[in-house]
């Protein structure tokens, strides 16, 4: 087993997933300004989520003997705008679930790590689906009687 890669990949995840958390909690307060408060709820939920797993991928960083750091991230974009920000957040996570799934089979050798991901890999699989949904149904129900469902 090669205790640095695992801890190199749980610090890359921990490091993105911290910065997604703390956009995706922002986004939450805008869209609670906007009354959309099931939206709000729902983004509030799913930060607090990401902040779960980084702590569950620090503590295997640490089990490892490794290391864990708080590293600077890139800005990142707030909306205004929903349906921009569900596309966004969309194909983010069509370009790295993939990744994220080949990153993962690449832990096999470190059974506890690989199992970690793969539970993450399970939650992030299943949020790209909701925002799938969301879009899909903004498309068939319109996006003023999907907004009025987010109140």
């Amino acid at each position: 087993m090669d205790k640095n890669k695992s801890i190199q990949v749980l610090q890359a995840y921990a490091t993105g997933l911290g910065a997604q958390s703390r956009q995706h909690k922002v986004q939450s307060q805008v869209f609670a300004s906007m009354g959309l408060t099931k939206l709000a709820e729902k983004y509030n939920d799913h930060s607090k989520e990401e902040a779960e797993w980084v702590e569950k991928f620090v503590d295997r960083i640490i089990d490892l003997g490794g290391e864990a750091k708080v590293e600077a991230t890139p800005a990142q974009t707030i909306y205004k705008d929903v349906v921009e920000f569900i596309k966004a957040d969309l194909a983010v996570s069509e370009k790295e679930v993939p990744v994220l799934g080949q990153v993962t089979l690449s832990l096999a050798e470190d059974m506890t790590t690989c199992d970690l991901m793969k539970g993450y890999y399970q939650d992030e699989e299943e949020d790209m689906y909701w925002m799938q949904n969301q879009l899909e149904l903004i498309e068939c129900i319109g996006l003023q009687n999907w907004l009025t469902k987010q109140l």
